[in-house]
C-alpha cells in the first residue's frame, strides 16, 4: 500500500505538478545571482515555472481530450442525448460536457445548436453548465495543484450543479423564454463520415494549436496575477479577506469572478497564488467556478439566445450552486488539506 501511495505522490508531484521543473528554474535563477526569497526572484521563478507547466499540461490535455471528442461530433452527441429522458438525460448531458470546449463562450454555440434541434431545455443547460466548469482538463490541472481528493470532489459537485440546474429549468418549463430565432432555426442532420486514426490525430493537433493561440494571453495574465499574489500581497491581507474565517469570502470571490473571462488554465495560477497566501479552499474553488462558468462575455452571448428571465434564473441557480460548493469546501477543508 505504501508503495502505491509513493508512486501516486511521485506522479502527482513530479509528473503533473512538475516540481522538478521548479527546482531547475530556481537553480538557474540562483546561478544568475537572483534571490529566490526576494520579490523579483521569487516572482520570476513562479512566472516561468507556472507558464511552462500550464502550457505543457494544456497541450497534452487538449490533444487527448480532442481525440476523445472526435468520437462525439454534435450529430452523434444529439442522438445519444435523444435516447435518454428526465434526470438521466441531464446526467448524460453533464457528462458529455466534460469532453467539449474549454471555455463558456465556446460551449454556447453548441448549446444553441442542441436547443434548435429540439432537445429539452434542461438537457441543454446541463450541458452548458458542465462544459466549461468540469471538463477533464480541470480534473487533471486541479490534481496537479490540490491533489486528487479535491479534484474529484470539485468535478463531482460541478456535475451535481449541472444536473440539478438543468432539472430545475426543465421543471419550470422555461422553453418559452428561448428566443424565437433559435426555436425556428432549421436543423439539418448531417451524418459525419467515419474518421480515420490519422484524421483524429490531425483534428487533435489542430485543436491544440487553436486553443493555445486563443488562451495564451489569458494564461500569461493569470500567471502574472498569481505571481503578484504569491510574492507581493501580504498573507495577512489574503487571509483576512478570503480566508475561511470570513463568512462572506465565498460570496465575494464568486461576485469578483463573474465579470472576468478565462478558462480553467488561466484561473489555476491565480488559485495557486491565493492558496499559498492562506485563502480558503472553498473560496478559491468558488472563484474558479465563477470565472469559468459565468464570465461576462459568455453571458452576453447567451443573452442573444435566451430572454432576460431565463438568463436571470440560470445565473441565479448556478451562482447559488457555486456558493454552496464554496461553503462546503470551507467547512470541511480539514478533510482535504
Amino acid at each position: 500500500m505504501e508503495a502505491i501511495k509513493s508512486i501516486w505522490l511521485f506522479f502527482q508531484d513530479q509528473i503533473l505538478g512538475m516540481k522538478w521543473l521548479n527546482e531547475v528554474i530556481g537553480k538557474g535563477l540562483t546561478t544568475l545571482g537572483m534571490d529566490l526569497d526576494g520579490i523579483a526572484g521569487g516572482g520570476l521563478q513562479f512566472f516561468i515555472y507556472d507558464t511552462i507547466k500550464i502550457f505543457v499540461l494544456l497541450s497534452v490535455l487538449i490533444f487527448l481530450i480532442s481525440y476523445i471528442q472526435s468520437y462525439f461530433p454534435p450529430e452523434r452527441t444529439k442522438k445519444i442525448l435523444g435516447r435518454f429522458h428526465g434526470i438521466g438525460a441531464n446526467s448524460v448531458a453533464a457528462l458529455l460536457g466534460t469532453v467539449t470546449p474549454f471555455c463558456s463562450c465556446s460551449s454556447i454555440p453548441i448549446f444553441m445548436g442542441f436547443t434548435s434541434a429540439g432537445l429539452p431545455i434542461g438537457v441543454t443547460f446541463s450541458f452548458l453548465i458542465s462544459s466549461p466548469m468540469v471538463d477533464l482538463g480541470s480534473l487533471v490541472l486541479l490534481m496537479s495543484i490540490f491533489g486528487w481528493q479535491i479534484a474529484v470532489f470539485y468535478v463531482v459537485l460541478g456535475l451535481v450543479i449541472a444536473v440539478i440546474g438543468g432539472t430545475i429549468l426543465e421543471k419550470l418549463r422555461m422553453e418559452r423564454y428561448v428566443e424565437n430565432f433559435i426555436k425556428m432555426a432549421g436543423n439539418v442532420d448531417v451524418e459525419a463520415g467515419e474518421l480515420t486514426r490519422h484524421d483524429r490525430i490531425s483534428f487533435a493537433k489542430e485543436q491544440v494549436f487553436a486553443t493555445v493561440k486563443k488562451v495564451a494571453l489569458y494564461i500569461f495574465i493569470g500567471v502574472a496575477i498569481g505571481a503578484v499574489i504569491h510574492n507581493i500581497i501580504p498573507e495577512a491581507w489574503v487571509e483576512g479577506i478570503l480566508g475561511s474565517n470570513n463568512p462572506f469570502s465565498v460570496i465575494l470571490a464568486t461576485l469578483v469572478g463573474v465579470p472576468m473571462y478565462a478558462d480553467i488554465f488561466g484561473a489555476i495560477p491565480v488559485a495557486e497564488g491565493l492558496l499559498a497566501k492562506g485563502a480558503g479552499l472553498g473560496t478559491i474553488l468558488s472563484f474558479m467556478m465563477a470565472v469559468t462558468t459565468l464570465s461576462l462575455p459568455s453571458l452576453i452571448m447567451l443573452r442573444k439566445a435566451v430572454k432576460p428571465k431565463l438568463l436571470a434564473i440560470f445565473i441565479g441557480i448556478v451562482t447559488v450552486g457555486i456558493m454552496l460548493v464554496g461553503y462546503f469546501f470551507n467547512t470541511f477543508h480539514y478533510l482535504f488539506l
